[in-house]
């Protein structure tokens, strides 16, 4: 009995995680839960954690990838299979945005999905109406379509400086697999940029934040999260900027950040324990009350603060999952063709 209490009492967990993007009492809560003593170091790119990984002695028993990082991850074997029987929360997450992630994670063998968010349009509603004689910008026309982007040029218009974000995006526009890495499809969604290419204002992937709030800019093309961060600012400033967010109606693109147990996880009945507590419904909607992202956790939904739940921008509807796609892993040829291209779109070449 005594020897029992002492090796509980021993237990560890090593978590490797991003800075501020935990509730300040997610690790407290779950060491007293669980008896379990919480070691918690932070990086801030996908890039530091996975050279720990690659390694193949990160020292780590849980640690939170984004996709499509995940994908090469698990290609280069970094991560051992999660035991479903020591996860009984597992079937509180959502079945659509499972179907989505297994692009990274075929199978949803390896990872559980932890916060995640769409890339969609931030905008000022009152410039906007100026332009367009219209309010909200609710499609992905307004971006790639010339003759609604010209009308908007004048009050300011950025883009993501992302290749493999925006290329993408142009692919679903056009009806093509936004995941395709075929030299043509990527040649037509090139086209289409660049005949908008001359209304766009940068191409920046957090400037617009700030540009946005402060009315130095009208549209972005943005991550959910940062635009919803611009809102506030501008609500904070004087009140005469107004910033909203859209999801476009064809759909999007989202990004994901996903939790897994490194291969060379020393405390793996512990990690999982921890991956289990996430995914308890109260936990993960603590979660998005403080982080105001959403989480895959359907039984977490009632749970979430009403004015965050009910807005579309935070939380999409049903039928607009099914319309959401995630970011492919690209072969080293796909992601060179990409950078190639966006190198003439931004040069307008």
């Amino acid at each position: 009995m005594t020897t029992q209490a002492q090796g509980a009492g021993e237990r560890t967990l090593h978590v490797y995680h991003w800075s501020d993007y935990v509730a300040p009492d997610t690790i407290s809560n779950f060491e007293k839960q669980s008896g379990i003593k919480v070691v918690f170091d932070v990086y801030d790119t996908n890039e530091v954690l996975e050279a720990k990984l690659l390694s193949g002695r990160s020292g780590y028993d849980i640690v939170v990838p984004s996709n499509p990082f995940l994908a090469k991850q698990i290609k280069a074997g970094v991560y051992q299979k999660l035991d479903r029987s020591q996860l009984p929360q597992w079937d509180n997450l959502n079945k659509d945005l499972l179907k989505t992630l297994e692009v990274s994670d075929p199978g949803n063998q390896y990872s559980i999905p932890y916060m995640w968010g769409s890339i969609g349009i931030g905008y000022n509603p009152a410039k906007v109406k100026a332009a367009l004689g219209v309010e909200a910008v609710d499609s992905w026309e307004m971006i790639f379509n010339p003759e609604k982007i010209s009308k908007l040029a004048e009050c300011g218009v950025a883009l993501l400086d992302s290749p493999t974000e925006m290329i993408p995006a142009a692919m679903h526009y056009l009806g093509l697999p936004p995941e395709s890495e075929d030299a043509g499809h990527i040649r037509q969604a090139e086209e289409l940029l660049l005949k908008v290419r001359p209304y766009i204002t940068y191409f920046h992937s957090s400037k617009y934040i700030s540009d946005l709030a402060n009315g130095n800019i009208c549209v972005a093309v943005g991550y959910s999260g940062d635009i919803y961060q611009s809102k506030a600012r501008a609500e904070e400033g004087t009140g005469k900027v107004r910033v909203e967010y859209q999801i476009p109606q064809e759909g999007a693109g989202t990004f994901f950040d996903m939790v897994g147990i490194p291969a060379d996880a020393k405390n793996v009945k512990e990690a999982h324990e921890f991956i289990n507590y996430l995914l308890q419904p109260q936990v993960m909607a603590d979660l998005t009350n403080y982080l105001q992202f959403p989480n895959a956790n359907s039984a977490a939904t009632p749970l979430v603060d009403e004015e965050y739940r009910n807005d579309p921008g935070i939380y999409p509807s049903d039928e607009m999952l099914k319309k959401l796609y995630a970011f492919p892993d690209l072969s080293a040829k796909g992601q060179r063709a990409m950078t190639r291209s966006w190198t003439k779109i931004k040069s307008g070449k």
